[in-house]
């Protein structure tokens, strides 16, 4: 034990120096709406909730973790409507997964309700799954998603995923493929969702799990100098150069497991002063490659939450997180809302304004249809409004909080469905932080 702490340590100074059947459901799509802006927008219910999280056990999760299925038809009148026949986006099952388990142990912490616990273990479930599908060719290497070879979805996911690299295992005695090229913002989901898991669900069970994903992921970025290989050789990803992200893990680490505390504490006097500077950098831009403020957030989240009152490394975080809100409190952003919520003290506009968003998500398709908003805003560049559209104007996407609030346009054909969990994680945390009534 000691050793492989010291080796840990050792990394750590050298960065710093240098399974089922296939789901059959109804699906729960809505029309696209004709609603504008300005209609009032619908009050945000439980019931819209747990409709939502019920379709997601049933039709988003096909082999245990999250995935968007495509459909026959987009015209709700055809007998295809309904009728499933492939699956997509599955390179983005570890950050949605996350972000899944982080939404229903909101939900179990704000109801304690058994169907809510089952969905929390279903979710960690999932998790576990991507980092052990990888055992027999990269172990404890985070997957992006898993999927059996003989599945009926696998031209469509070779498809779409085949440039992420697939890699052939055996899991559980199936033979699998475990797709690659992971990147940064799919472990900061997964911790995001770990994290919150195991503060939010006092399971004694649910939190060794945890604690036991995060020991290994952690233990192997620190063995490989913050660098993530594949099994051809290539590197998919590194965290250097991103001492937020590097200091949220390991803080998660040490929350979870005595033995990173030293690290952590050595990683932070020599990081924590320069944590604001990506952010600050990445504000320069509040357009382009609009879903670095969603990792911003979710890892400020647990680098400001979880550090202890009167820390010296506090005041930089806190900086860093005051850089992020100045940035992007004015993007109408009900997720973005939660997280200063829960980070922050109640405020009457900004929760007032947290619900009016999720009610105005509640008048969106639930399909990928083709939207274009050009004619209703006035047009600053290529798909950029000048200024903040509407959430019911803003075109269907994987989670609406990680795209531009300026999009004018996008979408496909209405055969893709989307998760809803951008609807599920800002309502959970708005029950769990009185922002919204039962």
């Amino acid at each position: 034990m000691y050793r492989r702490i010291a080796v840990l340590a050792l990394a750590v100074a050298a960065v710093t120096a240098c399974q089922s059947t296939e789901p059959v459901a109804p699906s729960l799509t809505r029309q696209l709406s004709t609603q504008k802006a300005l209609d009032p927008a619908p009050a945000p219910t439980e019931t819209d909730a747990l409709a939502i999280s019920a379709n997601i056990q049933a039709l988003h999760m096909p082999y245990g973790t999250l995935a968007d299925p495509g459909f026959a038809s987009s015209d709700p009148a055809s007998p295809d409507y309904n009728t499933l026949t492939t699956y997509n986006r599955m390179g983005d099952g570890a950050i949605w997964t996350g972000h899944y388990l982080a939404a229903e142990s909101y939900h179990y912490a704000s109801t304690q309700s058994a169907d809510a616990l089952a969905a929390v273990r279903t979710a960690m479930n999932g998790v576990q799954s991507l980092v052990d599908v990888t055992a027999l060719t990269d172990p404890d290497v985070l997957a992006r998603s898993w999927i059996p070879q003989n599945s009926q979805y696998i031209d469509k996911v070779r498809a779409d995923e085949g440039h992420n690299g697939m890699y052939a295992t055996t899991y559980n005695g199936q033979d699998v493929y475990w797709i690659g090229a992971t990147s940064r913002d799919q472990y900061s989901g997964i911790f995001f969702g770990l994290a919150v898991a195991y503060d939010f669900v006092p399971d004694a069970t649910l939190q060794a799990q945890a604690a036991g994903l995060v020991t290994r992921l952690l233990d192997y970025l620190l063995a490989h100098g913050w660098s993530v290989q594949m099994p051809d050789g290539s590197f998919s990803t590194m965290f250097m150069g991103r001492p937020d992200q590097q200091l949220a893990l390991l803080q998660i680490g040490r929350h979870m497991n005595p033995q990173y505390e030293p690290i952590y504490t050595a990683f932070a006097a020599a990081n924590a002063a320069a944590v604001s500077a990506p952010v600050r950098a990445e504000c320069q831009d509040t357009y382009g490659s609009y879903f670095k403020f969603n990792l911003d957030y979710i890892t400020l989240f647990d680098l400001v939450r979880l550090e202890p009152a009167g820390s010296p490394f506090a005041p930089f975080y806190t900086n860093a997180y005051n850089v992020l809100r100045n940035c992007t409190a004015k993007h109408q952003n009900a997720h973005f809302n939660m997280i200063d919520r829960a980070l922050r003290t109640a405020n009457g506009n900004r929760d007032s304004d947290t619900r009016n968003f999720l009610g105005l998500w509640l008048l969106r398709s639930r399909r990928d249809y083709f939207t274009d908003v050009s004619n209703k805003y006035a047009v600053c560049g290529t798909n950029q409004a000048c200024d903040i559209v509407a959430v019911n104007d803003r075109p269907n996407t994987d989670f609406l909080w990680q795209r531009s609030p300026q999009l004018l346009y996008g979408g496909d054909q209405g055969l893709v469905e989307t998760a809803g969990i951008d609807y599920l994680l800002p309502y959970w945390m708005g029950r769990k932080y009185g922002v919204i009534s039962p």
